[in-house]
């Protein structure tokens, strides 16, 4: 065999630039075919610019590609997907109002007869699923399936279309730890039938599960590769940032206070009379983080915006005793999000972009997001422009916040750069209270340490933190007290110190172990 026939991806001296943004320097990289191969860096390190580079939507301002030993040169997505390469993006791109079936066959319809591509669609979409485990209801609307599901029907469309090279970024992020395994499963499935992988992630744990091989970027340039078999969580870290990494959150023992906020009995139903948060009741106090661990799409979502001011109760209370008072909320009394943040509480929400952030805004306007009429940002009826740049920039610098420049156009900052944005303006507004919705979600290893701190910071300075993540790490790592929710309700409480994934994971499927029910009979 040819050498240059062992690599499906070979690229040579890519460079890349934005204006001044130096993404790609010089990139060289070589992925064995049939291979899972790992790409690691921080948030900005250049990942996923090269890897649209490969797939046609970037163009690289110096350097050569090849596939399968052939010069490959991209004009689009049309002429990356013609040479064997899908790609299934962090933020899926689907129609949400068409059927899976629809999905699929969009741009790829086999002449002007819908109803044939329709119908040599579904056969082969047939065979796709049962050789890979990608079943996936073909005629239900794509808005109407788990996040799980939709990330299947992406996978499927690139196979649909020849995929011999599938590349996959953050494929995990919106995932449960059940959903992840399952895409594991598929992903060597789909490697021992001589498909090549290549996933971007921030997940330390799974580069180490599922790849042959990894990458190491860091700020736009390749630093390492290496056998996945010879390295571990430390030595990817370090390289990933540059210097040691803390794996572990390092904190004392918690010293809580009075209780900042109570619920009892919240509950909600939504549109479709669907009861979402169903009799609801904890406290969290000053100076201790609660944890709430749960499957997604149990509740959580629903209890955060309920305490956010987002959406009104239907039944029950919840209080917060912040700035110096006691406020009271519930189906008589509501409170919308300016209220509750002037009754002193901050609200990091699960998803930046829907509820956290305005794209076209820029990030000194995204800074001030929410708490625009603070006295600190205005001059009388006037913005004062100065103060809030200013601001900004000590924010910027203080979180590490990159390209740390406040008239960037949020669109334009990676996934991990906006979170930090969104995270810095709760916190450094000194809330009593503060909701965490899953904070490091698309966060890389350096900046998940520094939230980490922060979190763990806000507690020790006597602040309330209830914290919502998917991680089961993050929950164990950081919560005090942990309670988990299924089904809508509160089904057990942990102490935080004592807590193992097992117990928590059997409760999260609403299955009480014996020892915990033993306990909790009277």
């Amino acid at each position: 065999m040819d050498q240059t026939d062992r690599y499906a991806i070979e690229l040579r001296g890519i460079d890349k630039r934005f204006g001044e943004v130096y993404a790609n320097k010089q990139i060289d990289l070589q992925v064995q075919k049939g291979s899972i191969h790992g790409i690691v860096g921080e948030n900005g390190a250049g990942k996923s610019t090269l890897m649209s580079i490969i797939y046609g939507f970037y163009h690289a301002d110096k350097g050569e590609m090849l596939i399968d030993g052939n010069p490959f040169k991209p004009h689009g997505s049309q002429d990356a997907i013609a040479a064997g390469v899908g790609m299934v993006h962090q933020h899926f791109m689907l129609v949400n109002n068409f059927t899976v079936l629809e999905n699929v066959i969009l741009g790829a319809e086999n002449g002007w007869h819908l109803g044939k591509s329709l119908a040599a669609a579904e056969k082969l979409l047939g065979e796709l699923a049962r050789d890979y485990g990608l079943e996936v209801p073909l005629h239900e609307k794509v808005e109407d399936l788990p996040v799980g599901l939709q990330q299947r029907v992406e996978i499927l469309k690139a196979l649909y279309r020849g995929a011999r090279i599938l590349i996959l970024d953050e494929p995990t992020g919106v995932l449960t730890p059940q959903e992840a395994d399952h895409l594991f499963e598929v992903l060597k499935k789909l490697r021992d039938q001589g498909a090549t992988i290549i996933i971007i992630t921030h997940k330390l744990r799974e580069i180490l599960a599922i790849t042959d091989q990894v990458s190491i970027m860091r700020r736009g340039e390749m630093v390492a590769h290496v056998a996945t078999k010879d390295t571990d969580k430390e030595q990817l870290a370090e390289l990933m940032v540059g210097r040691k990494v803390r794996l572990k959150v390092d904190k004392g023992t918690a010293q809580p206070g009075e209780a900042k906020l109570k619920v009892e009995g919240l509950c909600y139903f939504d549109d479709a009379k669907v009861e979402r948060v169903k009799s609801v009741s904890f406290e969290v106090r000053a100076g201790e983080v609660v944890g709430i661990a749960g499957v997604s799409g149990n509740g959580q979502s629903e209890l955060l915006s309920l305490l956010g001011g987002i959406i009104k109760p239907s039944k029950g209370s919840f209080t917060i005793t912040g700035r110096g008072q006691v406020h009271l909320v519930n189906p008589a009394q509501p409170a919308d999000p300016e209220q509750v943040r002037n009754f002193g509480l901050g609200h990091i929400p699960e998803d930046r972009h829907k509820m956290g952030l305005i794209n076209r805004f820029e990030a000194k306007e995204a800074f001030i997001l929410g708490y625009h009429r603070r006295p600190q940002y205005n001059r009388g009826w006037l913005q004062n422009k100065d103060a809030i740049l200013q601001d900004c920039q000590a924010k910027m610098d203080k979180w590490d916040v990159r390209p740390p420049h406040p008239d960037h156009k949020t669109a334009n900052f990676s996934g991990g750069n906006q979170q930090k944005l969104v995270i810095a303006r709760e916190v450094e507004q000194d809330p009593d209270v503060l909701l965490v919705g899953q904070p490091t979600r698309g966060v890389d290893i350096g900046a998940i340490e520094y939230i980490h701190q922060q979190i763990i910071a806000m507690r020790d300075k006597g602040k309330a933190v209830l914290l919502v993540s998917v991680e089961l790490d993050e929950i164990m790592s950081l919560s005090d007290r942990i309670l988990v929710i299924a089904d809508g309700r509160i089904v057990g409480e942990l102490d935080g110190a004592k807590a193992d994934e097992r117990t928590i994971g059997l409760m999260m499927a609403n299955i009480i172990p014996d020892e915990i029910a033993k306990e909790a009979r009277p």
